[in-house]
Order: structure tokens, then sequence, then C-alpha cells
């Protein structure tokens, strides 16, 4: 019996257990689910991390981070039939990160049938032949059993009539939180091996409180170069996800101070009723949202910190 317990003990603790890292979108027409799951898979209201130049030009929607694996998921610009060259362009983008992630997972509600928005988009997958395609099926909470049955069935059919051989095909509630742990297990080891791309822990840091206070200079400096070429420092105080808010509406409060070095700039940056103030707060919470994809309240203030090109206190306070 001994020789035996000591192989069980070696086949439970396997010596080396392999980790997998990689990115995954989901697409789907409209209203399919998709960032609902994206929510429920990452576990947080709204997932926001810094753009690492070294992993992806995509915008992060959230990381997953289990024990054997890292899933990064990343947006896309939906999918279209185009009428104008942009749509054309914004089509080749789609192509472009479908064929460079590792997991294509194609959201399709439990509650309506195939339509000619879901065929559409499912001849585009079948244009893509390496990446692995999980078809998800979502709002199963939504109907009864025989319906989602017709509509795995549904899908199976569409896949082998469009040549696609679906990796999995998930039912999955994500506002009952019913298999999407289930998704996670089946998506992971579709992955390539490799260590995170992302460290643990809090999806906010650093770097994108940087980012942020930068896209708010650059707004606000505009037009306004040669009055005040370099006395603009952004500092953003904080950037909080406002509580109480469903999951699918997150919103982020950013509060940033914009700083001057004398008082007779002030009236430079704010303008002529506060005009070019709202101007700069509607221009940078747009790239700002762009950026982090999520909806921001931006509360900006301008404060005069005099002469802080010049003085060391000043500046180490505004980060230089």
């Amino acid at each position: 019996m001994g020789a035996m317990s000591v192989r069980t003990q070696s086949s439970e603790e396997p010596a080396e257990t392999v980790h997998r890292a990689g990115f995954a979108c989901f697409v789907g027409r409209p209203n399919a689910g998709k960032s609902t799951l994206t929510n429920a898979l990452v576990g947080q209201k709204v997932a926001i991390t810094s753009n690492r130049p070294q992993t992806t030009r995509h915008t992060v929607r959230g990381i997953v981070h289990r024990e054997d694996a890292q899933l990064i998921l990343v947006d896309t610009p939906g999918l279209h039939k185009p009428r104008t060259l942009l749509g054309e362009r914004l089509n080749d983008v789609v192509r472009t990160t479908w064929a460079e992630v590792d997991v294509i997972g194609f959201c399709l509600p439990a509650n309506e049938k195939l339509g000619p928005g879901d065929r559409f988009i499912a001849k585009e997958l079948a244009g893509i032949r390496k990446t692995p395609k999980v078809a998800i099926v979502t709002k199963t909470d939504l109907v009864d059993g025989k319906t989602l049955a017709e509509q795995l069935i549904a899908i199976d059919r569409l896949g082998e009539e469009l040549g696609i051989t679906w990796a999995e095909i998930v039912p999955v509630s994500a506002t009952a939180n019913q298999q999407v742990d289930l998704l996670a297990d089946l998506i992971a080891p579709l992955l390539p091996e490799g260590p995170a791309l992302y460290p643990e822990g809090d999806l906010t840091d650093e770097p994108e409180q940087v980012m942020v206070a930068e896209l708010i200079r650059e707004a606000a400096l505009e037009g306004v170069r040669d009055e005040l070429p370099h006395s603009i420092a952004v500092v953003v105080e904080e950037m909080l996800p406002r509580e109480d808010r469903p999951a699918d509406k997150p919103l982020l409060d950013i509060h940033a101070n914009v700083f001057i070095e004398r008082p007779s700039q002030k009236g430079i940056i704010i303008g002529p009723k506060g005009k070019r103030l709202k101007d700069v707060g509607i221009k940078s919470r747009k790239q700002i949202e762009a950026l982090l994809g999520t909806p921001v309240f931006l509360d900006l203030h301008v404060k005069v910190a005099k002469d802080w090109q010049r003085d060391p206190k000043q500046l180490r306070r505004l980060g230089f």
C-alpha cells in the first residue's frame, strides 16, 4: 500500500502547472450582453487598466486573474455593414483585432432567434481561420430549457453551414452568475502558455492617472500655447468608480486640478463665462473615455500655484 499512496500523491501534485495568458474579445450585435458578461467575469464594476505598449494596442476592458491563467479582455469597435470609408476602415480594425487575439467569444442572446446581424458577424468570423471561437449563449435566465436547447442547435448548425468549428458552445447568465466561471474554465486552455502579462491585484494603476492628466493638459493648452507655453500642470487628485451604479452603467469620477503660475492666467484658461474650461472638460473627457473604455464624470478646477516651475516643493507636489 505504501508505494501506492506515494504514487497517488505525486499524481495529485504535478511538478509544474502550466500557466497561460492571453487576449480575448467578445463580439456580437448590440445588446448581446457583452459588457455585462465582461463585468461578471472580471468581478468588478468598472475594469480599468493601463495601456501597456508591449501587450496590446487595444483598449483593455478587464483582466480575469486565475491561479492557472490570466485572461485579458479587449474591446473591438462594432462590426457593421460599411456605408462609408470610415466604416470600412473600422471593419478592417475589427478584422485585424480578431486575427490578433487568442480567443473570440461570439455572444448570442438566448431570448432572440438568430438574425441577419448575427449571420453577418458569423460570416466574418468564418474568414478568420486560426483564432479559436467560442459561441456564448447569453441571458439564459430569460428562457426555458426548450428555447435554450433550440438556440444551441441553431448555433451548432450555423457553424456547420459556414464552416466554423466552435471550440465550445457555452450557455451563461451573467446577471444570475450562472456558468460564468465555467466559461473562464473553458477559455483558459485556449490561451497560449506564458506568464501573466499584467500584475495581479487592483486594476487601476499609476500610469493611468498620468495619462489622464496628460490628456487634460493637452486639451487645456490647445489654442493658448503662445500665451501659456509651459505654465500648466495637471494633477489628477482621484479616480474612483461611482458607488451605487448598476453593473451595466458604471461611471468613473475623476477630480483633477489645473495649476497655473499666476492669477492673471486664470482668465485665459477659464475663458469668457467659463466657456473655455467647459470645452477643455468636454474634449478631454471624450478622450479619457476612449482611453479607459468607461463613462467618466470629470470635475476640473483651476488653481494658482505661484511660480510652480521654479519652486522645487511645488514641482514635487505636482509630480515633476
